[in-house]
């Protein structure tokens, strides 16, 4: 396994309220994550800190081997932890009332790969040289195209594209996606919208197959991004199977 993750404030916005982490266990159990926070007075990094700060300990201290249940479970506990977490700093620091963060997991252990989400932030696989994309945005303009009311074309530049319909932080219960992969897989990609809003799933693809590194590809994808404008912040978390060389 190689594995890099990188975050960038992007060209527009003046502080990062990104978070991201890679983390390998004893077990060489790997916990991927992105929390793309938000909320005023820099209250956005704070959430997304407190998400990715418990899942990085918790990980370390209470997942070894479990068995796929157990590991979903493990998800849905988790986030309703850190959500638990946000509501609780919101109490004691009333500046950062209405603060809030996305999150996007994955879980690789070498008898399965698990996604959960919630949120507009990404999970990708590369499969037979083709990227797909295993998580669903949580987003109003998602919403209303499966719905049928909106084209994929339309919601692309639909005013209200980046509106939320769910967010840790947000309320007092919150719903996780999960998604249970295949694992005849070479690559999991995880990323904040601020690389999705910019790049297309095509003009990612195409990054990750060219030449170059695992801290190539994830500088290449943010510089992509920044070059499209750089709208928000930038984060990615890249692993690829099979390649020699130690984790950074």
């Amino acid at each position: 396994m190689k594995s890099f993750y990188l975050t960038d404030a992007g060209m527009v916005r003046s502080h990062n309220e990104d978070s991201v982490i890679i983390v390998k266990n004893d077990d060489d159990e790997y916990l991927m994550a992105i929390a793309d926070g938000m909320g005023g007075h820099s209250a956005g990094e704070v959430a997304s800190a407190i998400a990715i700060n418990f899942l990085d300990t918790h990980f370390k201290n209470t997942f070894h081997k479990m068995s796929k249940v157990d590991a979903v479970n493990w998800i849905r506990d988790s986030v309703d932890e850190i959500n638990t977490l946000i509501f609780q700093h919101e109490k004691t620091h009333p500046e950062s009332k209405g603060m809030g963060t996305t999150l996007v997991m994955a879980i690789l252990t070498k008898d399965y790969l698990l996604f959960g989400n919630v949120g507009d932030s990404s999970g990708f696989v590369m499969k037979d040289k083709k990227l797909h994309k295993v998580t669903y945005d949580h987003t109003l303009v998602n919403l209303l195209v499966s719905a049928g009311e909106l084209t994929k074309e339309e919601a692309s530049v639909h005013p209200k594209k980046n509106v939320l319909m769910k967010a840790l932080g947000a309320s007092l219960e919150v719903d996780v996606d999960i998604f249970d992969c295949d694992m005849d897989i070479s690559e999991i990609l995880l990323s904040s919208d601020g690389l999705t809003g910019m790049l297309e799933r095509e003009n990612i693809e195409k990054v990750l197959l060219g030449e170059g590194t695992v801290e190539d590809k994830v500088l290449r994808l943010i510089q992509k991004a920044n070059n499209r404008g750089g709208s928000d912040n930038i984060s990615v978390a890249y692993l690829v199977f099979n390649e020699e060389g130690e984790d950074k």
